[in-house]
């Protein structure tokens, strides 16, 4: 039986709006046509290409494609298999002047008057600060007067051993009185520059209690770095250390290490190394160890100027402690491979 292609399209539309069902004296090959959509049966009878072609792939540009995927694969690995992925250490950095002079009360009172201002320089044994004196002044003259009284008794009665003995109980008195009165004015302990003032007028101090610091123009200045205790076995002398300090960002700065710590010391011990005048800034966990560098010079240069390191500038410092390969870094269980490889 002959189909022509009236039937075909017929067949394709009927199978459009009410769905295909094959007349039963209809051969096989009006089976197969019928489910074909009439504008597919359209193009197929014209026989040519037109801009509604079907999606086809050109080899133009998928081959080359492919072979660029390739070697960049191939590129990874070998990237991957050579170069060394470095692994760093992070503290906290801290600049300190070795040389300063750390002043605190030697007695307790309240602070009267201050003397000096931050950044002034001082002579040794310049006055700093007195605290109020009125009660020590008050004891000395009362002393100085039951003295006077004390004479007069002893002119009267020159053979009397007691009178003897309160006399010199209280000229032992007085003295006592006059190192008091003289605590209360506390003076320079060297010539330089008055850093950190920690007081102010009026404020109740107690003896030991910080009050400032002095530190000198040419005094050298280093930097410890706080480093968590399990870097300990990998930070070695002569490391090289990158330096970034608070308020200064990307303003990189690079060291070497001088020294390294020991022995792992606790949060209270790295506060006692480091001062009361910073200690306390430090949050630290668990044990650490310290390290020390030797700054090269008294200035560094941040956003495109010189500015000077200060005694007390923190930070943060980074030390290379160990370094691998990448694939080895990307899967770990080629750690063992390598490991067993080199022994």
């Amino acid at each position: 039986m002959k189909t022509n292609k009236k039937q075909i399209l017929r067949f394709a539309q009927d199978d459009m709006i009410g769905g295909f069902q094959p007349p039963s004296k209809e051969g096989p090959l009006e089976k197969h046509t019928a489910i074909f959509r009439e504008e597919a049966l359209e193009y197929r009878a014209r026989g040519s290409r037109t801009p509604g072609d079907l999606l086809r792939i050109s080899p133009g540009w998928t081959n080359p494609t492919h072979w660029l995927l390739v070697g960049l694969f191939v590129a990874g690995l070998i990237y991957a298999g050579f170069e060394q992925a470095n692994e760093y250490a992070t503290g906290t950095a801290i600049i300190r002047d070795e040389a300063r002079s750390i002043v605190t009360a030697t007695v307790g009172g309240t602070v009267g008057s201050i003397a000096v201002k931050s950044g002034q320089r001082v002579e040794m044994d310049q006055p700093l600060l007195c605290l109020d004196d009125l009660q020590p002044r008050a004891d000395l003259e009362r002393l100085n007067r039951e003295l006077e009284a004390q004479q007069v008794d002893r002119l009267q009665n020159p053979n009397d051993p007691i009178m003897e003995e309160r006399l010199a109980t209280v000229r032992t008195q007085i003295l006592a009185a006059r190192a008091q009165l003289e605590a209360r004015t506390i003076f320079a302990p060297r010539a330089g520059l008055v850093r950190d003032i920690r007081i102010r007028p009026g404020q109740l101090v107690a003896p030991g209690e910080l009050i400032l610091t002095i530190v000198g123009e040419d005094d050298p200045l280093s930097l410890f770095v706080i480093f968590p205790g399990n870097n300990r076995p990998k930070l070695k002398k002569d490391t090289p250390l990158r330096l970034e300090l608070t308020g200064f960002r990307y303003a990189y700065q690079q060291l070497t290490i001088d020294s390294v710590g020991r022995e792992l010391v606790g949060p209270n011990e790295v506060r006692r190394f480091l001062g009361q005048d910073v200690g306390d800034s430090v949050v630290l966990g668990g044990l650490s160890v310290i390290v020390q560098a030797r700054l090269p010079s008294p200035r560094f240069k941040a956003n495109g100027r010189w500015q000077e390191y200060h005694d007390g500038m923190q930070g943060t410092a980074e030390a290379r402690v160990g370094s691998e390969r990448v694939l080895v870094a990307l899967v770990p269980g080629l750690k063992a491979i390598v490991r067993g490889t080199n022994e």
